[in-house]
C-alpha cells in the first residue's frame, strides 16, 4: 500500500478519534493499519489506535504493510498522524495469534474500550470507533455483557451517573436500519418485544437522526414482527397487540412513523426512498438488508450515548486474519461517519 500524503492541517485543530483495537486475533490490527495508510485520498480523519504497539508492529510486518508507528498520548496523537500511525499503548499486553482467539487477550480488548470512552468523555477524543470483538473469548474470560453495545451503555452510565439506553443503527449509503431487539435468540423476541421498547427505541432514533445526522423530522418505517405484518391476525397477534399501539403513540408524540409494515416489501429502492430509517423487530430483520446492500460500506452506530460511537459492520474475520486479505472499507466509512457525527453534534449543541 502507498504511504499517505500529509493530512490536511485544518483537521488537526480538532480532537482526533479514538480507535479501539478489538480482538487482536482478528483483522482489527491490520484494518487499522490499512485505514491509516489510505490517508487523505480516502478521507480518513485523524485518529489514534488504543493497542499493544508490539502487536501492531508484528501484524503490519506479517501482512507486508510498511508503516511507521508512534507511541503517544491522546493529546499528542494528531501531531504524529501525518507521518506515523499514533498508537496509545495499553497496560495489558496482547498475544499475537492471528486467527486463534485467546481469552488471555480479553483484558487488553476491554481496556481499549474503557480508555476510549474515558478519553472521549474527557474531551481527548472527538468520538469512538471500535474494531470488532469476538464475544466467546471475552465470555471465557468472565465478560458479563452481551456485546459491545451493551458494554458501552454500561460505561456511559458509570461515567455519567445516568441510565443510558443504547440503540444500534446500521447506516449504509442507501439504508439505515435499527433492530429493536438485538443479541437474543429468535425464540425470545416475542417475549421481550413490547410497545414501550419500540417507542423508546424510536424516540432515541428520531432524536439522534435529527441532532447528529441533521435530518429534520425524520420519518421512521416500523416493520411488523410476523410475515405480512401479521395479516390481520392470521399470522400472529403481536403486530396488532404490540407494534400498532407503538406506532400510534409515536404519531401522537409528533414523531413521523408509519407501520407496522410487511418486512418483505420494505427494502426495495422505491420503499427505501420513503423513509429515513427502518425500525426492525429483531437482529436479522435489520442486519440482513443492511449487509446485503452495503457489506463493505455499512457502519454500526450506537445511538443514545453521550458520545459518538461507530464501528465497522463486520466481525473479526478470524479466517483471514494475518493473511493480508482484509479490506478496510467499512472501518474507513466508520471513521469518516464518526468525524461527521461528532462535528454535527458539536454544532447542534452550540446552536
Amino acid at each position: 500500500m502507498p504511504q499517505p500524503a500529509d493530512r490536511m492541517s485544518t483537521q488537526k485543530t480538532h480532537a482526533p478519534l479514538a480507535l479501539s483495537v478489538g480482538d487482536p486475533s482478528g483483522i482489527g490490527p491490520e484494518i487499522a493499519v490499512a485505514a491509516w495508510q489510505a490517508g487523505d485520498s480516502a478521507g480518513v480523519p485523524p485518529f489514534y489506535l488504543l493497542a499493544d504497539p508490539a502487536l501492531i508492529e508484528a501484524r503490519a510486518r506479517l501482512v507486508g504493510a510498511n508503516v511507521t508507528i508512534a507511541e503517544t498520548l491522546p493529546g499528542q496523537a494528531a501531531h504524529h498522524f501525518a507521518r506515523a500511525l499514533p498508537v496509545v499503548p495499553l497496560d495489558a499486553r496482547h498475544f499475537d495469534s492471528p486467527g486463534e482467539p485467546n481469552p488471555a487477550n480479553a483484558a487488553g480488548t476491554i481496556e481499549a474500550i474503557d480508555r476510549a470512552v474515558a478519553d472521549c468523555l474527557a474531551g481527548h477524543a472527538a468520538a469512538i470507533v471500535t474494531c470488532p470483538i469476538s464475544k466467546k473469548p471475552l465470555y471465557d474470560a468472565g465478560f458479563g455483557f452481551p456485546g459491545h453495545t451493551e458494554y458501552l451503555a454500561h460505561l456511559a452510565s458509570r461515567h455519567t451517573g445516568r441510565d443510558v439506553t443504547p440503540v444500534m443503527l446500521l447506516a449504509g449509503p442507501d439504508l439505515r436500519t435499527v433492530p429493536v431487539t438485538i443479541h437474543i435468540a429468535l425464540a425470545e423476541v416475542p417475549k421481550v418485544l413490547t410497545t414501550e421498547l419500540i417507542v423508546a427505541t424510536a424516540r432515541i432514533t428520531a432524536a439522534d437522526l435529527e441532532s447528529r445526522f441533521g435530518i429534520a423530522r425524520p420519518k421512521l418505517a416500523i416493520a411488523g414482527l410476523n410475515p405480512h405484518a401479521g395479516e390481520g391476525g392470521a399470522m400472529g397477534l403481536e403486530d396488532a397487540a404490540i407494534v400498532t399501539p407503538a406506532v400510534e403513540m409515536l404519531k401522537a408524540e409528533g414523531i413521523d412513523a408509519i407501520g407496522p409494515l410487511p418486512a418483505d416489501t420494505m427494502f426495495h429502492p422505491r420503499a427505501r426512498a420513503s423513509y429515513d430509517a427502518a425500525l426492525c423487530m429483531y437482529h436479522d430483520q435489520a442486519l440482513i438488508p443492511a449487509k446485503t446492500l452495503a457489506f463493505d460500506e455499512a457502519v454500526n452506530v450506537t445511538l443514545g450515548l453521550p458520545f459518538v460511537r461507530t464501528s465497522p459492520d463486520h466481525g473479526t474475520a478470524f479466517d483471514i486474519a494475518g493473511k493480508g486479505l482484509a479490506r478496510a472499507d467499512s472501518l474507513i466509512a466508520a471513521l469518516r461517519l464518526a468525524r461527521r457525527l461528532a462535528d454535527s453534534g458539536r454544532q447542534a449543541t452550540a446552536a
